[in-house]
This record gives C-alpha cells, sequence and structure tokens, in this order.
C-alpha cells in the first residue's frame, strides 16, 4: 500500500504548484513547490527553503499524493542520506517542470537578458558604436537558424558526427582533415545562466560576422614607478619557457623595456604624463589582454605598479 499525505479523504488540490523531478536509479521522484522559488532558490534570492517547499517530502506523485517510501529512498539515494539531503538534491540538481506559459515566459526572460549583455559589449568596430537590441537580436536568430540548417544536414549525411573536433588550446594543433570549428550559436535555453549565454552567443557573432562587430574596449588607467620603466624585461619562469623565448641553458632572455611591453597592451593611448616619480597612462585595452597585462604589471613591479579599470566596456553613443 502505497504511503500518502496525510489528508482527508477527497484529495486536496495543490495550487500555484511547480514540480521538480529526478531519475534516481529506477525510480523517479518529485518535490512539490511554490512557482518562481526554484529558480529564486538557484540563483541565491531566496535562501529560506520553507519558503520554497509547498510540502517537505519528497514523491512518487505529487499529483496522487503519493509519497515515496523511506526504503526506496534508501536504495536511491543511500541509507545514511538524510530526507533532507535528498530534497535539497533533488531541488538543486532535479528538472524544473512548468507550464507551457511559464515555460514561455521564463525563456523569453531569458533571450531579453541576454540580448541585452550582448548589445552592451558589442560595438561596430569602425564607428566604435552600439548596435540596437532589435539587431543584435536578428544576428543571433540569423546564426541560430544557420545552426539549426547545419545540424539537420549533419544528421543526414552518412558517418557525420554532430561532436566538434577536439582543439588543444595549448598549442596550435588542428585536427587533422578537419577545419577548425567556430563556435555555433543555437538559441536559448532556460537551464543556464544569461551571462554564460550571453559569452557564447558574443563568441559566435564575432566568429561568423553576420553584421561587424567587435569586443568594446577596456578603459584603463596603468601607473608605473618611472625607475622601472627602463627596466629591461625579462622572460616568465621555466613553466612558461614557450612563450618566453628562455634559452637552452636556461637563462632568461631580455625584451625590450617595461614601458615598451606595457604600452603593447595598450591599443590606444588616450593620454600619459609622468607624476613625481610615477608614470601614468590612460588608454584603450581589449577585455581579453586585461589578465595577462595585470599579471605583467604585477611581476614586474612587484606589486608597485597596477591597471585600474575606468570604464568595463567603452562604446560611442549616439547623441
Amino acid at each position: 500500500m502505497p504511503v500518502g499525505i496525510n489528508q482527508p479523504s477527497g484529495q486536496i488540490k495543490l495550487t500555484n504548484v511547480s514540480l521538480v523531478r529526478m531519475k534516481k536509479g529506477k525510480k523517479r521522484y518529485e518535490i512539490a513547490c511554490y512557482k518562481n522559488k526554484v529558480l529564486e532558490w538557484r540563483s541565491g534570492v531566496e535562501k529560506d527553503l520553507d519558503n520554497v517547499l509547498q510540502i517537505p517530502n519528497v514523491f512518487l506523485s505529487v499529483s496522487k499524493g503519493q509519497a515515496a517510501p523511506t526504503q526506496e529512498l534508501a536504495k536511491s539515494f543511500g541509507a545514511k542520506t538524510s530526507l533532507n539531503d535528498i530534497i535539497l538534491e533533488i531541488l538543486n540538481k532535479g528538472e524544473l517542470q512548468v507550464g507551457e506559459k511559464e515555460r514561455h515566459a521564463q525563456l523569453e526572460r531569458v533571450h531579453n537578458e541576454v540580448i541585452d549583455i550582448v548589445a552592451g559589449k558589442l560595438v561596430d568596430p569602425k564607428t566604435k558604436r552600439v548596435y540596437t537590441t532589435g539587431m543584435i537580436d536578428k544576428a543571433l536568430d540569423q546564426l541560430s537558424s544557420q545552426g539549426a540548417t547545419q545540424q539537420s544536414e549533419a544528421k543526414a549525411t552518412p558517418g557525420s558526427s554532430d561532436i566538434p573536433p577536439v582543439v588543444n588550446e595549448g598549442d596550435n594543433t588542428e585536427p587533422k582533415g578537419k577545419a577548425k570549428e567556430l563556435p555555433r550559436w543555437t538559441g536559448v535555453v532556460t537551464t543556464r545562466s544569461a551571462k554564460s549565454q550571453a559569452l557564447d552567443a558574443m563568441k559566435a557573432l564575432i566568429a561568423h560576422q553576420p553584421i561587424p562587430v567587435a569586443r568594446a574596449r577596456m578603459r584603463l588607467r596603468i601607473t608605473c614607478p618611472t625607475p622601472i620603466l627602463k627596466q629591461a624585461v625579462k622572460s616568465a619562469p621555466r613553466s612558461h619557457s614557450h612563450d618566453s623565448g628562455e634559452t637552452a641553458d636556461g637563462e632568461e632572455k631580455v625584451h625590450g623595456t617595461v614601458k615598451d611591453r606595457i604600452l603593447s597592451f595598450v591599443e590606444e593611448v588616450e593620454k600619459q604624463d609622468v607624476v613625481g616619480d610615477e608614470w601614468e597612462v590612460v588608454g584603450f585595452v581589449e577585455p581579453g589582454a586585461f589578465k595577462a597585462l595585470s599579471e605583467f604589471i604585477g611581476g614586474q613591479t612587484k606589486g608597485r605598479g597596477r591597471a585600474e579599470v575606468l570604464d568595463m566596456a567603452v562604446v560611442h553613443e549616439d547623441d
């Protein structure tokens, strides 16, 4: 006889419910949550479990009021796993079941957030002006249509594979017989954060260029003690010898001056000046170069120099 919820005859119908399901072993388990609270819990906005769960129990079927027997839970999750830990595992890792309207609304929210992020970080490389969200939306729609077509063609081609070729980022080796696969964009999903999907969208737009795009540059203030500027730059430690130019006998090679190397990171210098015993330059740097620049300055100046972000994404706005 199945274990049920203690309730009067004439089953209580749960209203405003969201189900989270997880298959563990050969069984499927469910928990009953309040709508909108699951996503708030997973994002860290909601921290009180009582505000998330309608009933603090695990079910085989919420709609039938059929709770999961203790022995079944022990087989699936382990005998030493507490009910609370099982609930948390399902809540954090399970599949959220939502209605069609709610699913569509959730997808639209994530889609709009992705478009907003991308539109704020990409510019026309010639004018440095941002694109409207509508233009970014159309460009991504074009890429997703192309991606869907390519996947259909790949599946229809005998011997084809949807698995992208593996490229070792540590060297320049590419798969033999295949060109390096460009990033694809197939559309927004609700199972990943908008931020991570926006990064994928930017990579695909930059790679395929359905419209001319480039990353907006960061505006930095770089400071360095003047005595250090003319010092010769020495290569990185032995572990980085593949790009440092270390000689065969382990000695370090010299690569220009500290000032030369710092300026090599800067695409456009806005102004530079010497104030007292400190050199200062304000300029524009590609976001991808910021980490390397910061590490270089820190290493060469032993923490006395720094790179300060003035603007994360510099664009030209229309008046």
